[in-house]
């Protein structure tokens, strides 16, 4: 247990410091995905602590490498945030944040900026009390909040192609072991109509009326989802939802000649992609299906630095099996360090594990500061305690993999 001790020693030397880093990137906005601030302030704090690399990728995502070794791990953390709404509804700065009762409350402290700490500051511990012989480890800060696995994708296949044997993902757990999600899939369903005066409405061919039995569909799907119509045991139950409207019309006084509603499916492991697309369609009576049709929907913005990542809008579901190695060693780092055995969990949202597992299939599991449903919230916040508990963790957990201390 003289590893453990250690890690535990130096991570309570640091306490103030890993705070303070933590509140300092909370306070850099760092909202549709423009990353650039809060990645500087990042490579700073790497560049202190003796990272043998630290850059931007082209995307703008910011890397730190320790080590050459042979085997290649890596620790991802997404640095963007959703907006914050209304300023007027925050009885605080959103970005400055408050700290009462051991909570940090600020836009991003637990989706996701909560890990970056200790991430950071746990890698260099392992490379100071040499548990990271033989790895390569990287800490990856990234930009996923529109586009899950976007930023991993390009890191793997585009720039610098790297790729990890092993992932941990830095999304809140409430400090347990996560292995999986739900997938989803992002699509509109577009009605063409003709338009015509409202005045003489009749003569033109309505839009908006032609989705009215469509959605009235979708939510009828939804509701036999939660019957259990394609759960899975351990993903629970699958879901569509309308999220988005868009109407084309010439005037306030003309029958719309176009509208679109766009869905979020949110799809387990026994549901491939081409049935449900298929499941889609087959809401569209026969006698529409000229006039409406669904398409999937595709992601080619350019990052804030203009590099431009065309990709479908499908993240796939995966899960780890929880007899994986991954998955025993991370259970068995809380339970060394901590004296617990929580639960394995899932997220309810989505993650970069859509790509890492899903598309790539690289092995990964997840440990994070924060409860994910406090995400995205005006009362967002993150147990400072978790935040620096967390730099145990993952300082720890390359020495489990490599069979290290007991």
């Amino acid at each position: 247990m003289e590893a453990i001790s250690e890690i535990k020693q130096r991570v309570a030397t640091r306490r103030d410091e890993i705070i303070q880093f933590m509140r300092e990137i909370c306070a850099i906005p760092s909202m549709d995905s423009q990353i650039g601030a809060v990645g500087e302030r990042i490579q700073a704090e790497m560049r202190k602590l003796g990272y043998d690399e630290v850059r931007f990728d082209k995307m703008g995502n910011t890397l730190g490498r320790i080590g050459d070794g042979p085997r290649v791990l890596l620790y991802d953390s997404h640095i963007d945030t959703v907006g914050i709404g209304d300023p007027d509804d925050w009885e605080w700065d959103p970005f400055e944040g408050k700290v009462e009762n051991g909570m940090l409350y600020a836009r991003g402290a637990c989706d996701e900026k909560g890990s970056t700490p200790g991430m950071v500051h746990g890698l260099a511990i392992a490379r100071d009390l040499g548990l990271l012989e033989g790895y390569t480890v990287y800490y990856f800060g990234n930009m996923e909040e529109w586009c899950d696995g976007i930023a991993p994708n390009a890191f793997v296949d585009a720039d610098p192609k790297v790729r990890p044997d092993l992932v941990v993902i830095g999304e809140p757990t409430k400090m347990g072991v996560y292995r999986g999600h739900k997938g989803r899939v992002e699509l509109k369903i577009i009605a063409a109509g003709r338009s015509a005066h409202a005045a003489s409405h009749y003569l033109g061919d309505n839009a908006v009326y032609k989705m009215n039995p469509i959605i009235t569909s979708i939510r009828e799907l939804d509701r036999r989802f939660r019957l259990g119509m394609g759960s899975h045991p351990v993903l629970g139950h699958s879901s569509i939802a309308v999220t988005d409207v868009a109407a084309r019309t010439a005037s306030l006084n003309a029958v719309p000649d176009q509208f679109t509603i766009f869905l979020d499916r949110r799809i387990t492991l026994n549901e491939p992609h081409d049935e449900v697309i298929a499941q889609v369609r087959g809401l569209i009576p026969d006698y529409l299906r000229e006039e409406i049709q669904v398409q999937e929907l595709f992601y080619d913005e350019p990052s804030y630095t203009g590099f431009v990542f065309p990709v479908s809008k499908y993240y796939p579901a995966w899960l780890l099996e929880d007899n994986h190695p991954l998955v025993q060693a991370g259970q068995r780092a809380t339970h060394e360090l901590w004296g617990e055995s929580l639960p394995l969990g899932t997220w309810d949202f989505s993650t970069n594990g859509t790509y890492w597992a899903g598309k790539a299939g690289i092995p990964a599991i997840g440990l994070g500061p924060g409860d994910e449903k406090t995400a995205h919230m005006i009362d967002e916040r993150v147990p400072l305690d978790d935040v620096v508990r967390a730099a145990e963790w993952y300082a720890y957990l390359p020495a489990v993999l490599a069979g290290g201390p007991q």
